[in-house]
């Protein structure tokens, strides 16, 4: 049975969610996107990597509690794990490409 996000019910809690704030903040490009992404998440009910593919098309599954997502067009990216029985994300990564690009995305836990 697959679970897609239901609105109005309470989702995903986020880890360091002030890192992401802070971030969309200090890149204008960027607030937007932040808005709709944290909307999104704040509403999730997921319980797999798949459903979060479902939900977010462009998402990339790294392993079975990573994901990549493109931020602002893929000008910025953010990796999350997530914790699917707690319900529970927490942010590792959050820069731009080129900065994406540095780290080793199944590690990183700048946050």
């Amino acid at each position: 049975m697959t679970h897609v996000p239901i609105m109005g019910m309470l989702g995903v809690r986020i880890i360091k969610q002030s890192t992401l704030t802070k971030f969309a903040e200090a890149n204008p490009k960027a607030k937007p996107a932040m808005t709709r992404w944290l909307k999104l998440l704040k509403a999730a009910k997921w319980a797999s990597m798949n459903e979060i593919q479902i939900a977010v098309p462009g998402a990339v599954v790294l392993n079975g509690e990573r994901a990549r997502f493109e931020i602002a067009r893929g000008n910025f990216r953010l990796i999350v794990s997530f914790s699917f029985k707690h319900q529970i994300a927490f942010i590792k990564f959050i820069g731009a490409h080129a900065e994406y690009d540095k780290v080793d995305a199944l590690t990183v836990a700048k946050y």
